[in-house]
């Protein structure tokens, strides 16, 4: 038999804390776990106050005529819903908040390979929900919808829509990060023994999904960036009055935001492997075949956008192409089903409440999967676009495909994660009036689609053909489902109540997770594994061949030390971002143009000192981050291969740097082709490129041989090779501003559209130059103080990674800008 963690009760001494510990403890904590209960409980949370929401919409369309929500009003709540959901509840929740709590544990590993930028992360995520509750008070909420369309977003509500934009790019960054490090860490900190083939699914899950956001967030940044700096500075792409293209807003946002959908259901069709073969007693039927199915999703996902833009004009060719591309990705979404059936098929099934939600989401998602084939028909999708039909296709998948298997997790890891089960009664309670809620809100709003009912719209006339009953019977089922939440909510606070009596394995799974206590230690293991995975169910087969398990001292474990400073640096990303959405450097409107700053009403002004205020947070955060090593006593580190962690998660991270300026530059060459951005007579200096080129490649050389000094012990010539490399950094942003100022006063970027393409994408590399800039000054800072050794290289290796990024960007940008 194999060996397994000491009990529950030899790893949860302690007094109970007081509230205020508690939450000093998850500001401070690298604890993977921690990290992804809080990913958990706030995504919980936007699920709650999304659903919330929608139960307003449907009271508001219950019946003809009505006026609880009207107008602006139902708009914004309508792009509210959306938003909390997509962004703060299904992404976050089954990528960042099982991923977080079960990825280290089912590879075998103590935590993630970055922990405190996993505090960074998820206090950013926590960041971005907060600065969007803002809006608030600061002149409401967006009432755009949740695709922000171009030029909506240039009227009325200003303030919603810039709050948005830089929550967006805040939570993007915070996910970018995360995905990163996931990378990072599966590549390079899988128990030993353990090759990517013999990882669990769920593995397989979170790393391909890591892959899709690194690829197409991008594509999401640049809309919000774009957006944003035309509400702030009137740059712009897209502004049909000097040549721009509106509908290129739209390949922006769509280029991220169909992936988005196999972001939110890539990690949880990965937790329904795990429930079907835990709970069918078989391994998974098909399991290269699935993992191969996974992968085929990230690759094919990314070129299926166009089918959400059939209806606006695009070349016939184009369409039929993404049709092709649409129709494709359902074969391997559908060999995943199969794989499902296939392990439930002849299995000594249990049947517990998270089969039960497993075996819903089978036969809702398989709904869902057929209506969007009919939506991938180009002829069926002009007849059904922007109608409620396209309505129910997405929560069919989403909310009653894809939540049912979040249940599934929440009701299978629930033991696991605080050592109690939830209640039977209640789960199957919860489940069934989900199951029915779901339908009876969804079905008939396929009805209504094909009757002709619009999405968006506020109300209806009270005579048209089985409008009203549908409505009604749609709105009868979100009652349902709002009572089915406060089951959830009743069962989990119960669970608490109760003494903690799992075991360590209480539904006999076969991956490592379940070798730790319930909940699981701060180490996680107080054991090593053995060294042969004949499968992905190394539990089971360990028993068989009779291999055990070896005790280890928890006294010998080493763990990163807590730290409030990734904390206080995603704080001051709070306040800046606060300051970014409701303030500004100047007093500028699209409306009004540049006016006086002292003309600017009360709470701008106060914005945009909170904006000021918010730089000096920031570096001193950074840097007393970056000053205090990971761990307080020196740790040999476990590697896969021969890269750090630093430089395995730069690397990943650069991947999403490439997707940003692809889009970008790829949406500028596009309106370069098409005539519509045709250089000015006077635009900046080939000379001046040339010299700027010369500084940038110049200091890449130094600042590789700089990082070589470092890695060998020849410290003062290290520190001379960064502080050469800052110079050099330093004089490139000052010829690029000398030649920023001159270039804008020569023309107005609100009436020429190249010059508006050359100060976005020119600019943002800027922006980079500054990132790389700071990336550099935090390893000299290091070494000045002593943070260097042999063996410890401090942030040396991301850094140098990421500033021979920038440098290679920079010879693209002179390419198309200054020599095309």
């Amino acid at each position: 038999m194999t060996v397994h963690a000491p009990l529950p009760e030899q790893t949860q001494a302690g007094p109970r804390r007081g509230v205020w510990e508690v939450v000093k403890d998850y500001m401070m904590t690298t604890d993977h776990k921690k990290i992804g209960l809080l990913y958990m409980i706030v995504s919980i949370a936007g699920f709650g106050l999304g659903g919330l929401l929608a139960l307003a919409i449907r009271i508001q369309l219950a019946l003809p005529e009505q006026a609880l929500l009207v107008g602006t009003t139902y708009n914004q709540v309508l792009t509210m819903h959306a938003a909390l959901m997509l962004f703060f509840f299904l992404i976050p929740l089954g990528l960042f908040g099982f991923g977080n709590y079960f990825l280290p544990l089912q590879l075998g590993v103590r935590d993630v390979a970055l922990p405190r930028l996993n505090t960074f992360a998820v206090w950013l995520f926590v960041a971005s929900l907060l600065l969007v509750i803002t809006g608030f008070w600061n002149g409401g909420m967006p009432s755009v919808g949740w695709t922000f369309y171009y030029p909506l977003t240039l009227d009325g509500n200003q303030t919603g829509v810039s709050v948005f934009m830089v929550a967006l790019i805040l939570n993007g960054l915070g996910s970018l990060l995360g995905s990163a490090n996931f990378a990072a860490t599966i590549v390079n900190l899988r128990t030993p023994g353990m090759g990517l083939w013999k990882m669990p699914v769920f593995a397989w899950s979170i790393f391909a999904t890591s892959i899709l956001q690194l690829l197409t967030l991008g594509g999401l940044t640049a809309a919000a960036l774009t957006t944003y700096l035309e509400i702030k500075l009137g740059l712009s792409m897209f502004n049909p009055g000097i040549g721009g293209v509106p509908v290129l807003y739209q390949q922006f946002f769509w280029f991220y935001s169909h992936p988005a959908v196999y972001v939110m259901l890539l990690p949880y069709l990965g937790i329904g492997a795990e429930v079907a073969s835990t709970m069918a007693r078989k391994p998974l039927f098909g399991y290269r075949v699935m993992v191969y199915s996974i992968l085929a999703i990230v690759l094919v996902s990314t070129i299926v956008w166009l089918h959400h833009m059939f209806a606006v004009g695009i070349p016939e060719a184009w369409q039929i192409a993404f049709m092709i591309s649409t129709l494709l990705v359902a074969v391997p979404t559908g060999v995943k089903i199969f794989n499902l059936i296939g392990t439930l098929w002849g299995g000594r099934i249990i049947m517990k409440t998270p089969t039960y939600w497993l075996i819903g989401f089978i036969f809702n998602f398989l709904i869902g999967g057929i209506t969007g084939v009919s939506l991938g028909i180009i002829p069926f999708d002009y007849q059904v676009t922007m109608s409620y039909y396209v309505v129910a296709h997405f929560h069919n998948v989403m909310m009653f495909g894809t939540a049912f298997l979040a249940m599934a997790g929440i009701y299978y890891w629930w033991p696991k994660m605080t050592g109690r089960f939830l209640d039977e009664k209640k789960g199957l309670w919860h489940f069934w009036l989900f199951m029915i809620g779901s339908w009876l809100t969804f079905l008939p709003q396929y009805i209504l689609g094909l009757l002709g009912m619009p999405r968006r719209y506020y109300t209806y006339p009270a005579g048209n053909w089985s409008w009203t009953e549908l409505n009604f019977v749609s709105t009868i089922g979100a009652v349902t489902l709002f009572a089915g939440g406060l089951v959830m909510v009743w069962n989990m606070l119960e669970s608490f109540r109760r003494p903690i009596t799992a075991g360590n394995n209480p539904w006999g799974g076969f991956t490592l997770e379940w070798t730790s206590s319930s909940p699981p230690a701060a180490y996680n293991f107080a054991h090593d594994f053995p060294q042969n995975f004949p499968t992905e169910r190394p539990l089971y087969d360990w028993e068989k061949s009779g291999e055990t398990l070896t005790p280890v001292d928890p006294k010998t474990i080493h763990l990163p030390q807590d730290t409030i400073w990734p904390f206080m640096t995603a704080f001051s990303l709070l306040l800046m971002g606060y300051g970014l959405s409701f303030g500004w450097f100047t007093n500028y409107t699209p409306q009004a143009g540049l006016q006086p700053f002292g003309e600017a009403g009360l709470g701008f002004q106060i914005a945009t000192v909170v904006l000021y205020l918010s730089f000096p947070v920031f570096f001193y955060s950074l840097f007393k981050w970056a000053g205090t090593r990971e761990y307080a006593v020196p740790v040999e580190h476990h590697h896969l291969t021969k890269y750090d962690n630093g430089f395995m998660g730069m690397s990943w991270f650069i991947i999403s740097e490439v997707g940003l300026f692809a889009v970008l530059i790829g949406g500028y060459v596009y309106l370069r082709i098409i005539g519509a951005a045709e250089p000015p007579v006077l635009r900046p200096n080939i000379w001046l490129a040339a010299l700027n080129t010369l500084i940038l490649v110049s200091s890449s050389f130094v600042v590789h041989k700089a990082e070589q000094d470092l890695h060998h012990g020849r410290l003062s010539w290290g520190r001379l090779g960064l502080f050469i490399t800052l110079l050099l950094g330093a004089l490139f942003m000052i010829f690029q501003v000398y030649e920023f100022a001159l270039f804008g006063t020569e023309s107005d970027w609100k009436q020429n559209l190249w010059q508006s393409c050359f100060f976005i994408i020119v600019g943002l590399h800027g922006l980079h130059i500054l990132i790389g800039g700071t990336g550099i000054a935090l390893p000299y800072y290091q070494a000045l103080t002593g943070k260097m050794d042999r063996t410890n290289h401090g942030s040396i290796t991301a850094a140098s990674l990421y500033w021979h990024l920038v440098d290679v960007v920079w010879l693209l940008i002179v390419a198309i800008f200054y020599a095309w």
